[in-house]
């Protein structure tokens, strides 16, 4: 795993909308997702890290091993890169990007997950 990839503190995280990986804002700034860079393009562009970020999640994996982690399975996160994960982020990308992964190919559905008390 890339230091790169872990967050550097566990102040001001943010966890990608699409794909659950945590990293700082700067990462996010400075590096993109390692897994969604390619469709949300958040590298370079604050306004853009907090459209497809949210600070707001539940729960943290360190995902090692992706392929065969039964967590990662279970969190449907075994064909992302190697970092760390939240189990649940509160928020939805904008619609304007969803309707943008749906024009590329790629299936959004939200990282939230709600709890029944």
């Amino acid at each position: 795993m890339s230091l790169a990839t872990i967050p550097e503190g566990f102040r001001g995280l943010r966890a990608c909308l699409l794909c659950s990986m945590i990293k700082s804002l700067d990462q996010f700034d400075n590096q993109g997702c390692s897994n969604c860079e390619d469709y949300l393009h958040m590298k370079g562009d604050r306004d853009r890290v907090y459209e497809c970020t949210s600070a707001n999640f539940d729960g943290m994996i360190a995902l090692m091993e992706p392929p065969e982690s039964w967590v990662a399975k279970w969190q449907q996160i075994g064909r992302f890169e190697r970092g760390m994960y939240a189990i649940s982020v509160t928020g939805k990308l904008p619609p304007h990007l969803i309707r943008e992964l749906r024009m590329k190919g790629v299936n959004y559905k939200s990282r939230e997950r709600t709890q029944k008390v």
